[in-house]
């Protein structure tokens, strides 16, 4: 018998941590908290979930873009964030899981305002965001080590979009 990445009691991403719990389709939906913390599923993905899931920001964002409310539903997402990625990673044994993508969905939120809004304009703010989320440049790995619980798992996100805003910011004045 095989089984499925989604299924391995290993996490995805190849950080080959093993878990107290296996992410499956079925913790997805034990919990709200897992729901909303794996990204409405975004976070199964077996490879790259925190890519898969920053993605699910886009729809998201078409949807809140003209809303008045806009950085309302923003600050929302985040504060939920915290609980929610705080529940799933005790119940996952695993403080920051990969699977754990609803921090990047939340904090792209907050970067996509400032990309040219046209394809190539989302495409760089997507690649900025991804790269300060990975690379982790000060101070935003020495708190991601430090900051435990949803709280830990938000933050590193939210200084990342900041990274990728001020970058956006920059490069608008050649754009």
């Amino acid at each position: 018998m095989t089984i499925s990445p989604i299924d391995s009691p290993s996490s995805p991403g190849g950080e080959g941590t093993p878990l107290a719990v296996p992410l499956t389709f079925k913790f997805l939906f034990a919990h709200p908290a897992h729901f909303l913390a794996l990204g409405f599923g975004a976070g199964l993905a077996p490879k790259a979930p925190g890519t898969v899931g920053t993605l699910v920001a886009f729809p998201l964002y078409w949807l809140l873009a003209e809303n008045p409310f806009f950085w309302v539903w923003i600050a929302v997402f985040l504060a939920v964030g915290v609980w929610a990625c705080g529940v799933a990673g005790r119940n996952l044994g695993v403080h920051d899981h990969g699977g754990l993508v609803w921090d990047e969905v939340a904090a792209f939120l907050m970067v996509l305002p400032f990309a040219p809004p046209s394809l190539p304009g989302f495409v760089l703010a997507f690649a900025l965001f991804r790269l300060f989320d990975i690379w982790k440049p000060f101070p935003i790995g020495w708190l991601d080590a430090r900051v435990p619980g949803g709280l830990g798992v938000m933050l590193d996100d939210v200084l990342a979009a900041g990274y990728a805003i001020l970058c956006l910011m920059g490069l608008s004045q050649w754009m």
